[in-house]
């Protein structure tokens, strides 16, 4: 057996909650929604941390403004620098901007090695942006990250809902926990999303209109806290009990 895999649950011992936002699908805003939701619930005066475990396209630095030059310090494994608030881990750290041509077992080793090393000391929320799609690399982390609740991010796209059906009934065979659904960059009045989900016993969390000026915002949390969309988002934090510790 990997020696790794029997330290991560030492690694998070000292973490709440642990929220994986997932949709099994990329462009779907889910790096924008784990960064968001870690800003708003650190705003929120509550310990946070975010780990993008995207590792092929990572962008939670980007949308967060994390500057060059901040990195993590190494004390008895990796201590992730403190960002807006925010304890922050990707492996951008180690990769740079180089491409980081991952495969199979490589995409694998590299996820445990990021987990085993990382010491996030104590948080109430650990934010983790997971990989897309539904193969190997999401049941590494379901399997890895044992007390994890998901987070179910999709758009009225059909493709999208279909890929988010999915998910869900992954999640639910493997008897792991969803906080719910969002419904992302709503463009229209329509019911899709919600009769998509009548079948689960899920439930849909709120939604959240698609915003021109998002984009403008990238990269400064403060304009990103500003925005109609984090205004949306704290309102769904803030009326829905699966984002309460304790």
């Amino acid at each position: 057996m990997d020696p790794r895999l029997s330290i991560i649950d030492t690694r998070l011992e000292g973490i709440k909650r642990i929220i994986a936002v997932t949709g099994g699908k990329g462009g779907i805003g889910k790096s924008v929604t784990s960064s968001l939701l870690a800003l708003t619930l650190s705003r929120l005066d509550y310990k946070v941390g975010v780990l993008d475990l995207d590792l092929s396209a990572p962008s939670a630095h980007v949308i967060l403004g994390i500057e060059e030059g901040v990195y993590p310090k190494e004390e008895k494994g990796i201590v992730p620098p403190e960002v807006h608030g925010i304890a922050f881990m990707s492996i951008v750290y180690f990769t740079g901007n180089e491409p980081a041509p991952l495969r199979g077992n490589d995409i694998s080793n590299a996820m445990l090695e990021l987990l085993a090393i990382t010491q996030w000391g104590s948080l109430d929320f650990l934010i983790v942006d997971m990989p897309p799609g539904i193969g190997d690399a999401a049941m590494d982390v379901i399997r890895w990250l044992k007390r994890a609740e998901f987070l179910v991010m999709t758009t009225a796209s059909k493709v999208a809902l279909e890929t988010v059906k999915k998910v869900i009934k992954m999640l639910a065979e493997l008897n792991v926990p969803i906080i719910g659904v969002i419904e992302n960059m709503k463009m229209k009045e329509s019911s899709v999303v919600h009769e998509a989900l009548e079948e689960f016993d899920v439930a849909l969390l709120g939604e959240i209109d698609f915003d021109m000026n998002l984009e403008d915002s990238i990269g400064d949390a403060n304009a990103l806290l500003d925005g109609d969309v984090a205004a949306r988002l704290k309102e769904i934090v803030v009326s829905n009990p699966g984002f309460k510790v304790g």
